[in-house]
């Protein structure tokens, strides 16, 4: 079961694009990894970035489509998914917001450019970091998310929500999906 904070966290990501209406995205119900059916608590239990774990799974390069974006000096955060290069299907819906301070001017530009995935940036500065899940969901997808991963409206998906310190900062929270 998600703790108070768990919650107020994907609250608080759903919002930043959602705050209008957060079944647009999804339905999120906690869920054990255990409970996951195959392979999902592999691809999501685990201390390493998604980027990595998708091309691993894959067999693929993966690419990032900013879908929307927002932000200032301090804060910058966007709605993305990660497609396959080798067929441009999505593999992962996210939602991420980055405190842009924990980071060099590069690695901030780099971020905003929209070209890379946020993980491939951090690995290539070789920015120290630890991936720490906070929570897996159970997500019965809504009309922008089935959207996005090109499921229908219904069909059930699993992510995580977790937190990126980077030099041992709290510097990016995240809520991932991901659909197989």
């Amino acid at each position: 079961m998600a703790s108070a904070d768990q919650e107020t966290n994907l609250r608080s990501l759903l919002a930043l694009f959602y705050d209008d209406a957060p079944r647009r995205c999804g339905q999120f119900e906690p869920v054990a990894p255990d409970e996951m059916a195959d392979p999902y608590g592999n691809l999501l239990c685990h201390h390493d970035h998604m980027t990595v774990t998708m091309e691993a799974y894959h067999d693929s390069l993966v690419d990032v489509q900013v879908i929307a974006e927002e932000g200032d000096d301090d804060q910058y955060w966007r709605k993305i998914l990660l497609t396959r290069r080798s067929d441009d299907r999505p593999v992962l819906f996210g939602i991420v917001r980055i405190g842009l301070k924990h980071f060099a001017a590069a690695v901030q530009d780099e971020i905003r450019g929209r070209e890379m995935p946020l993980g491939r940036i951090l690995i290539n500065h070789n920015v120290m970091r630890y991936v720490e899940p906070l929570e897996t969901w159970k997500v019965t997808a809504g009309e922008d998310l089935a959207n996005q991963l090109k499921i229908r409206v219904g069909e059930t998906a699993y992510g995580r929500t977790a937190i990126i310190h980077c030099n041992e900062e709290p510097a990016i929270e995240l809520m991932e999906v991901v659909y197989v």
